[in-house]
């Protein structure tokens, strides 16, 4: 079944001739990120050559997906739009709120019990306002998102910050909140800073023990888990055309850890073999009509400087198997190194588990690679030293693996799997030992590796690689193992090696499925009723956030200066809290909990300025707004890198956080914190940070002529009677500071549809 084909032919009709205007403006060869952003303007008459990295740009996205924690929050904004339907083709995927434990059936039979309420009300709201609800156990968004609405040149949007998986199937794919979400299906226009671009070139191909993984993994070493802020990485060459389309997926996936806007990848046979396999020939017949379009073109990728802001270039041929971690998924190791590292770090050599899967590595063609190495456990008469899970992408990836032995594959050797669902790659884990909080190493092929954010445990070493490196790590039971190189002693003494791992990217006998979860909308929703529990813990209906008074802001005490990495996951922990992403001022209960006080190094202990003592974050800016008195966050260097939660910005909000200051933003949490009206500030001069007290009470100068450009003032108010005076930047454009005097940009939606 093709969902939206009508929109898609739509799109592709319309294509050569909006790619020939853009031609006519720009004068120069176009790359594929340029075609598909050009070809997606709000206003198709607005084209002129953008400044990257300066211009904000209207946009008109194809399609919106979100999942069920941040969909919650979305749907509540949404039902204050005043909209009786969607206006594009939007989605609801149920997969965050699964928690791993006993194994799939259980863990899901669970679920659906203990999150009955959520589950019911995100399928009437979606029913409601015309939006495809996919029931618990369907799948991982960003699986089942390029196994059926992924297409070659799209653009969507989607409430987390791996919906870049769909560049993999050559769409710009970008994470978003879920204020965003509801521009967008409000009609609205979306709102992007127009990026610069990185090219990576991609000679080669890959080998033995490589995987498309381990050029992400390489690539996140290259950049850092910043150097793709504000960009978007699009990859070509001979190398980028033999890679499978969801090993295409798997890297533009993982793009999110180097803080890229999105990645993505030309249209070519892969891709038309995958679309092709998953039921679609009738959208690669219609992208076969326009393939030039969908791809680069041939003069940028000749002489990729002169288009790219910055070019990367890896021959695949010599690409090591990669392994990254601990606690930051940019610290990259090749393969014949990490041992060493192991050791010279006192990373605990010991390997407790080993996990694959995630909507990373959940393909066909990852399962089949990750089982040849399994299955050389059993042939190979080996045991398996290390607890090993399986978690599928999706219900028709996992009844195919099933039907085709390869689940009887890994339960042979100890293995466990688990439902088409997150789990433990975003914290979903009910870990056994955990709260011992003991040091101990696993080893995933999920994307993200933040301290607690697996099972908890701060001293949980956590380790990214390839589904078959984890594999065989697995049955080593040890870091060190090289699989390239190093023997095993099996059950009768003998030393075994592994052989290079066998895979297939597509199953012979095709997919199947009996079941994919999917629940279509009902066409007219305007009879369905939505109602929420005022009593209920889960959920909350939403009360608009005060609009900006008119004045500067003075007298703001600093809650917290947070020292160091400060993720999404430090200022909104997900794990136990998913169950509260619904009801907003429960869950602000965990904000900030986890970012490290730089007054005193501990987490979830500040000053309350009021009362004279120490207390949690939550707990302390409750008694400021209690008073009347507004507060600061004051934060470091990619501040709100990580998932797109829009809670972490939600939060602050409502527990009266006025501004956020730091040395630098991630770019979803930025934006997040403007649509919610919380006035997002950097540094002028980083030094500044420094200045900051404890106890400062703080003002923000220079409100009453906030415009695109100037800088504002703070002064810091120390309690010895000195002050500090310095200058704060903003990115703040014209219908962001409208969003601002508004109170949030939901509130100025709300007014515009009234008016």
């Amino acid at each position: 079944m093709t969902f939206d084909f009508q929109m898609i032919k739509d799109s592709y009709r319309a294509l050569p001739g909006r790619i020939s205007a853009v031609r006519n403006i720009l004068s120069r060869p176009l790359t594929l990120t340029e075609k598909i952003l050009y070809s997606h303007l709000y206003d198709e008459q607005s084209i002129r050559a953008f400044s990257k990295g300066e211009d904000y740009v209207d946009f008109k996205p194809d399609r919106v997906a979100m999942q069920d924690a941040t969909a919650q929050m979305a749907l509540l904004q949404f039902m204050q739009a005043g909209k009786a339907r969607a206006a594009v083709p939007s989605t609801v995927h149920c997969d965050h709120l699964i928690q791993a434990k006993e194994g799939a059936l259980a863990d899901l039979d669970t679920a659906r019990s203990t999150n009955k309420e959520v589950y019911d009300f995100l399928g009437s709201v979606s029913n409601k306002y015309g939006i495809g609800f996919w029931k618990p156990g369907a799948g991982i968004i960003h699986q089942v998102v390029l196994e059926n609405y992924a297409f070659p040149g799209g653009m969507m949007i989607g409430t987390d910050s791996h919906t870049v998986n769909a560049g993999g199937l050559g769409m710009v794919a970008i994470g978003v909140g879920g204020a965003d979400a509801v521009d967008v299906m409000a009609g609205m226009a979306w709102e992007l800073k127009f990026p610069r671009l990185i090219g990576v070139k991609l000679t080669g191909k890959l080998s033995g023990w490589a995987s498309a993984k381990d050029v992400i993994l390489k690539v996140a070493g290259i950049l850092t888990v910043k150097g793709g802020t504000g960009k978007i990485v699009e990859y070509f060459g001979e190398g980028a055309e033999s890679i499978s389309c969801t090993g295409k997926g798997t890297i533009c996936n993982m793009g999110a850890e180097v803080g890229a806007t999105t990645s993505l990848f030309g249209y070519d046979q892969k891709m038309r073999d995958y679309l092709a396999g998953t039921g679609r020939e009738d959208v690669a017949t219609e992208a076969d009509k326009v393939r030039e379009h969908l791809t680069g073109d041939a003069e940028v990728y000749a002489n990729p400087a002169k288009y790219f802001d910055e070019v990367i270039e890896i021959d695949l041929s010599t690409l090591e198997p990669h392994i990254n971690g601990p606690f930051s998924p940019d610290k990259a190791w090749p393969i014949s190194e990490f041992a060493k590292a192991v050791k010279e770090n006192d990373y605990p050599e010991k390997l407790d588990v080993g996990l694959i899967g995630s909507c990373t590595n959940s393909s066909y063609e990852d399962i089949t690679r990750a089982a040849s190495v399994a299955n050389q456990a059993l042939e190979k008469n080996l045991d398996v030293s290390s607890e090993y899970t399986v978690t599928p992408g999706s219900e028709l990836v996992r009844y195919t693996i099933e039907r085709d032995g390869l689940i009887s594959t890994f339960e042979k050797i100890g293995g466990v799997v688990l439902a088409n669902a997150c789990g433990p790659c975003i914290g979903q884990w009910a870990r056994h030992g955990a709260e011992k909080q003991e040091k101990n190493s696993i080893i995933t092929s999920f994307n993200r590796n933040f301290a607690k954010r697996a099972d908890g445990n701060p001293n949980t070493h956590s380790f990214v690689a390839s589904p078959e490196i984890v594999t065989a790590l697995a049955i080593a039971g040890k870091l060190t193992f090289n699989p390239l190189v190093d023997t095993l002693v099996n059950k009768d003494g003998e030393a075994v090696m592994l052989d290079e791992p066998r895979g297939m990217e597509l199953p012979e006998k095709g997919f199947e499925v009996k079941d994919n979860g999917y629940q279509e909308p009902a066409a007219d929703g305007s009879e369905v009723e939505i109602e929420v529990d005022p009593a209920s813990e889960r959920l909350q209906l939403l009360s608009p956030f005060t609009p900006w008074d008119g004045e500067d802001m003075k007298g703001l005490k600093l809650l917290i200066k947070a020292s160091g990495k400060c993720t999404t996951d430090h200022i909104s922990m997900a794990g136990p809290w998913l169950r509260f992403r619904g009801h907003l001022d429960n869950i602000s209960n965990n904000m900030l909990i986890g970012a490290v006080n730089f007054a005193n190094g501990k987490t979830n202990e500040v000053l309350n300025q009021l009362s004279g003592s120490y207390g949690p974050v939550p707990d302390t800016a409750r008694a400021y707004k209690a008073a009347g008195i507004g507060s600061i966050v004051i934060g470091d260097e990619n501040y709100g890198e990580g998932s797109s939660r829009e809670h972490a910005a939600m939060e602050p909000r409502h527990l009266g956080i006025r501004a956020v200051l730091v040395k630098s933003f991630a770019r979803i949490h930025e934006t997040n914190l403007k649509k919610q009206g919380v006035l997002a500030l950097t540094f002028e001069d980083k030094a500044d940070y420094d200045k900051v007290r404890e106890e400062d009470s703080i003002d923000v100068i220079g409100l009453s002529k906030l415009a695109p450009g100037p800088a504002l003032e703070i002064r810091l108010n120390h309690n010895d009677g000195t002050s500090h005076t310095f200058r704060v930047k903003h990115t703040l454009n014209e219908n962001q500071i409208r969003w601002f005097r508004a109170g949030s940009a939901l509130n100025l939606i709300k007014q515009e549809n009234q008016g």
